[in-house]
């Protein structure tokens, strides 16, 4: 079992920074492909970027790339998302997530989120234009 939580989101200016957090639990967190979603009322959950286990290889959506880098430290259990320039349109809750059935897993991250297995509650970011 594994269980995320989220922290570190709240309102900024556009043009401003945020950094989420996301502690997990469980022994086996840094064999796991990470990730962050997000999502907005009425709308599907969206991916914005993943890390595979050593944190060679990640993945970002188009509408984040530059602005937003995924990291994680395997000995705290934590992987972080840096959010820089932050835009009107960066407004969601964002979730953490875990894809536990890969793991140690080589490959380049998924994008899909019926790929990840595990969530956390979520944390709200809200950028003021």
């Amino acid at each position: 079992q594994v269980q995320l939580v989220e922290s570190g989101g709240g309102l900024v200016q556009a043009g401003g920074s945020l950094r989420l957090s996301c502690a997990a639990s469980g022994r086996s967190f840094s064999s796991y492909v990470m990730g962050w979603f997000r999502q907005v009322p009425g709308k599907e959950r969206e991916f914005v970027a993943a890390m595979q286990w050593r944190g060679g290889i990640t993945l970002y959506a188009d509408a984040v790339k530059g602005r937003f880098t995924i990291s994680r430290d395997n000995a705290k259990n934590t992987v972080f998302l840096q959010m820089n320039s932050l835009k009107p349109e960066d407004t969601a809750a964002y979730y953490c997530t875990a894809d536990s059935s890969r793991r140690f897993y080589s490959g380049s991250p998924s994008s899909s989120l019926y790929e990840y297995d595990y969530w956390g509650q979520g944390t709200q970011v809200t950028v003021s234009s």
